[in-house]
């Protein structure tokens, strides 16, 4: 299923016109609300209406005037994105070269709906000015392969960072109940438009009440099974999870949980080692959920959110026995800095810090 940033969601989602104008307000003098958790589009006063029962060019017209609200509060309509020099379609484009691996121009072209010779010019001008670097497929020949260079992350980071400062700015002065209603909203809008998952697929969240008792069930019960570990694995794993939730910040950590079929699948934790260092935690893959590639999507979600949060490293405490994740690691560009043996969980076992710089 296709991902969507909430400072562009909408400008993807929707054709939008040029024009903005400011948001009404009702009669009560309250301010507009983004889609809530039942079936109401935007209040706005005398053009307030009910999804369900209005008719089809009222809710076409509601989306439109929510479309031109949202696009303006985030400044998608001024020329240049973020006060850069880069338009909102090429910062993007630059976002997903970083985000994604060996991407190709049609790849681009299809995710992003965006038309094939501007997409081209666009990366012509890329190449040339030294952000993006083309390489030869090995796979098929004919095909060329797409990344940024170190310059194009030099010239991306900031844009991110000022993402990022601009998201948190808009939602300081909203109630932290009006922040998770914001989030529902924006998830509710991605569900409705995006694509409808594939039987079999996953999808992944961030976590909610009673997921941490899981995350703790499942690891007990998984690595006694697999490896014979005994409660001081399980005793770390709910300290862990404690942790996390009595210092939890929203703004530079997370946990996502993986869903196959309606049910958990793995999950993963990044969370703060210090302003420059994020840690990578408790990875799990459910046996039934291998093979779709969820334990890599969770590590590349940890790396994605650690580049926005302003870390520099990535680090992570794993064991050797562990080779499935010490491939996944290794395939996300960690490299094991130290070994050391030790003995723990009732097994003599040789630990791994791995680590990887952003």
């Amino acid at each position: 299923m296709r991902r969507f940033e909430p400072w562009e969601l909408l400008s993807f989602l929707l054709a939008q016109p040029t024009s903005a104008r400011p948001p009404q307000k009702n009669a009560r003098n309250c301010p507009n609300k983004l889609v809530d958790k039942s079936n109401y589009l935007p209040d706005t006063g005398k053009h307030s209406i009910v999804a369900g029962n209005a008719p089809l060019d009222k809710r076409v017209e509601a989306i439109r005037r929510f479309n031109r609200f949202y696009t303006q509060k985030i400044g998608v309509v001024q020329e240049q994105y973020l006060s850069s020099r880069l338009s909102l379609a090429k910062a993007r484009i630059l976002y997903e070269l970083a985000h994604r691996e060996d991407a190709t121009a049609s790849e681009l072209s299809r995710d992003l709906g965006l038309d094939a010779g501007y997409l081209s010019r666009t990366l012509r001008d890329f190449e040339e000015r030294g952000l993006v670097l083309k390489k030869t497929s090995g796979a098929d020949r004919r095909q060329s392969l797409l990344a940024l260079t170190r310059k194009g992350r030099r010239v991306l980071e900031p844009l991110e960072q000022r993402a990022h400062a601009e998201t948190s700015k808009l939602l300081s002065d909203i109630p932290e109940s009006n922040q998770k209603r914001l989030v529902a909203a924006i998830q509710t809008i991605e569900d409705v438009l995006g694509e409808r998952p594939a039987p079999g697929a996953y999808t992944l969240r961030q976590h909610r009440a009673g997921d941490m008792g899981l995350v703790i069930h499942r690891h007990g019960v998984l690595y006694a099974n697999a490896y014979g570990w005994n409660a001081e694995f399980e005793a770390l794993v709910a300290k862990i999870a404690g942790e996390f939730l009595e210092h939890y910040d929203a703004k530079r950590e997370r946990c996502w949980i993986a869903e196959k079929d309606g049910d958990f699948a793995g999950s993963v934790f990044l969370v703060k080692k210090d302003d420059r260092t994020a840690k990578l935690r408790l990875l799990l893959v459910e046996p039934s959920a291998r093979g779709f590639g969820i334990g890599g999507r969770l590590v590349d979600e940890c790396i994605r959110f650690a580049r926005e949060g302003g870390y520099r490293r990535i680090t992570l405490w794993t064991q050797s026995v562990l080779t499935a994740a010490r491939r996944i690691y290794e395939r996300a560009g960690f490299t094991c800095v130290e070994k050391q043996p030790h003995h723990g969980f009732g097994h003599d076992l040789v630990g791994e810090t791995w680590e990887l710089d952003l």
